[in-house]
């Protein structure tokens, strides 16, 4: 039987954001890494732009 208190090995849990460290709606492509909440405050910063 797993423990609760060991250390995540696999699934949504194991990757978090760089910036809040939140591990909902991470955004994995192009290797960012980063939440939807965190991605739309820096997308700027990060070189996305707006098209719509």
């Amino acid at each position: 039987m797993k423990m609760r208190y060991e250390l995540r090995q696999r699934g949504r849990g194991l990757r978090k954001c760089r910036i809040c460290g939140g591990s909902r709606a991470v955004i994995r492509s192009y290797k960012l890494y980063i939440c939807r909440r965190c991605f739309r405050e820096n997308a700027h910063n990060l070189g996305f732009d707006k098209l719509s």
